[in-house]
């Protein structure tokens, strides 16, 4: 693999994702009128780029490892159950600090967890992403940059990808969150990620799940309706990450990585 024309497919990655998306948004911006294919940017320029590089088999073998469920399924329970359980306990933890407690309307209707789950993995973000950051420039991230750097220069580029969403009408989820602590907030998530994709063999089946279920978390748990919902997730997200990488290590993110390294050192 070339790694001089990795870089130069790295940029215009980064160039196409933002180009076909914000413009695809501007008239949300403007006239509040939405067009649906906007948020594929990402996706879209993994797509083409991957074509002009590798032709048709590599345009199947990217498309594949988004269906392919070939990884430990250990990893199906941080995929299911971390993201509800930091966003459900953070909305628990700001109860208990003497805000009411929303209404979770699904206690009541149970059954649109399911529907739900399939909406957001191909609308809400997930299938419009992940074959993107994930599937193409965090690989090419990479080969420059241990995990650590390259989730957070994804995470500083995936937060700021979503600046148009901030002056939509219809986005009010964005209108009571600082544009710092989201960006803040894409780092810690786009770490986790890595750290998911990473210790699945680069699945991007994985982080697709994970994606759902994150957004699908917030869905349920409404935590932007509370005042300190939103800073109790940012705390546990840095405590999540934080043991990531005092277990796993910033190099691979991967407990193969880590036993390796200590093989190198007693020898």
């Amino acid at each position: 693999m070339k790694y001089g024309s990795e870089k130069r497919n790295l940029c215009l990655f980064f160039i196409m994702a933002f180009a076909w998306s914000w413009l695809l948004w501007l008239p949300e911006v403007l006239w509040d009128l939405r067009l649906y294919l906007a948020p594929f940017g990402p996706t879209i320029a993994a797509f083409i780029l991957t074509y002009m590089s590798e032709g048709l088999d590599g345009t199947k073998r990217l498309l594949g490892r988004g269906l392919d469920f070939r990884f430990g399924k250990v990893w199906l329970i941080p995929i299911f159950l971390l993201m509800p359980a930091i966003v459900g306990f953070s909305l628990l933890l700001a109860i208990l600090s003497g805000e009411p407690a929303p209404e979770i309307a699904v206690l009541s209707q149970p059954w649109v967890i399911i529907p739900a789950f399939f909406y957001i993995l191909f609308l809400g973000g997930p299938v419009e992403e992940e074959f993107g950051w994930r599937g193409y420039a965090l690989d090419r991230l990479q080969m420059y940059y241990n995990a650590l750097i390259s989730s957070v220069i994804i995470g500083i580029i995936w937060g700021l990808w979503h600046l148009p969403l901030f002056f939509m009408p219809r986005q009010e989820m964005y209108y009571n969150v600082p544009i710092w602590g989201f960006i803040l907030g894409t780092v810690l998530f786009s770490i986790i990620f890595t750290w998911v994709y990473n210790n699945t063999g680069k699945s991007i089946l994985a982080v697709l799940l994970l994606h759902t279920t994150g957004n699908l978390s917030h869905f349920i748990f409404p935590l932007n309706t509370t005042k300190l919902g939103g800073l109790y997730s940012l705390i546990l997200n840095i405590i999540v990450v934080i043991i990531i990488l005092i277990i796993w290590g910033p190099e691979k993110m991967t407990r193969t990585q880590k036993k390796r390294l200590k093989i190198e050192d007693s020898t």
